[in-house]
């Protein structure tokens, strides 16, 4: 890993609050064993073809500073590459960030990225569009299409929040689809569907990155209260303990509707696709830096499964470790530019 473009989110609340002279003056550290280091400031609207433009130039890894979309945006770019992708917890959620064991602290998330070991993981599609972590319909996609709505609500976040969840449980109600999982079909009648590449735990972590599958979870309560419920358990971690909530596992997944069309949150974004929604688990699509293990338990991949760019095993391989340059010192210093 020769050759790092960081590309940050402009506009995104961490690096204002911060300021992004701090934020590349800690990325000074990547810069060890004579990588050169290129960072990039992004605004928002250029991000996707930034991020495009990166995974067709020299540069061997890319680092994004943004949240699950911009995450989305890169996962997807770097694919069947041999490209390797970092990922800062600059967003709101940051699920992925979080499975990659970056700390929210961003600092402390470059200092993970400097010792990081490059692992491939899996990804899923829908209706061939990549997604890292999530993809949801029914009231979830209600509820990502109502906090669009009331993005910068007057009364601050959690009045945002609170007033999508309230439109969202409005408009929500109870659809009955046909969901074919594997080699067996049945019809369910629910408030909301949600698939995940490969399984979450209680506290939305997932221990497994790269374990080939999907997992369909069907909330069938009925009723405003039982959907309130089943939205606050997956919300809080407690959805196994749910009756109402079945969860399954699966390697491919094909839900069909009456409608032509249907509003889906996928890695944070709403998108609207057309139906049946396919959904298909991609093993090992993408290889990411992986933070090394700290106190809490961070996801893993199956050791010795896969090589990363040379003959040793990616788990015995650090950041540091990583094939460097004799640049002179003068060369080392990280290029910053605005986009």
């Amino acid at each position: 890993m020769r050759r790092i473009l960081v590309l940050l989110n402009a506009r995104a609340g961490t690096l204002v609050d911060l300021g992004p002279d701090r934020i590349v003056a800690a990325l000074a550290s990547l810069r060890e064993g004579g990588r050169a280091v290129e960072v990039r400031l992004v605004q928002p609207k250029k991000m996707p073809d930034a991020i495009r433009d990166a995974a067709r130039s020299d540069h061997d890894a890319l680092i994004v500073g943004g949240g699950d979309g911009t995450a989305n945006l890169a996962a997807t770019a770097l694919s069947g590459s041999d490209k390797i992708l970092g990922v800062l917890p600059f967003g709101t959620m940051n699920l992925f960030a979080r499975d990659l064991g970056m700390p929210a602290d961003p600092e402390a998330a470059i200092a993970a990225l400097a010792q990081a070991r490059p692992c491939r993981i899996d990804l899923a599609s829908v209706n061939g569009r990549l997604f890292h972590t999530l993809s949801g319909i029914g009231f979830f996609s209600q509820m990502a299409r109502a906090r669009e709505e009331t993005r910068g609500h007057p009364l601050g976040r959690l009045s945002s929040v609170a007033v999508a969840a309230w439109r969202a449980l409005r408009r929500s109600g109870r659809f009955r689809f046909e969901i074919a999982i594997d080699d067996r079909t049945e019809v369910v009648d629910a408030s909301a569907v949600l698939i995940t590449v490969n399984r979450f735990g209680a506290d939305w972590r997932r221990t497994r990155l790269d374990g080939g599958a999907l997992e369909l979870h069907i909330a069938e309560s009925s009723g405003a209260l039982g959907l309130a419920k089943a939205g606050a358990d997956l919300l809080t971690g407690s959805w196994r303990d749910n009756p109402g909530i079945r969860s399954l596992s699966a390697r491919r997944v094909a839900i069909r509707h009456v409608r032509k069309r249907v509003w889906t949150a996928t890695d944070g974004e709403l998108l609207r696709l057309r139906l049946p929604l396919t959904y298909e688990v991609r093993p090992k699509a993408v290889t990411v830096l992986l933070a090394p293990p700290v106190a809490e338990a961070t996801p893993t991949v199956r050791a010795g499964a896969d090589e990363v760019d040379g003959d040793h095993p990616a788990k015995d391989r650090s950041a540091a470790d990583l094939s460097a340059t004799d640049q002179p010192a003068a060369d080392r210093s990280a290029e910053v530019q605005r986009v």
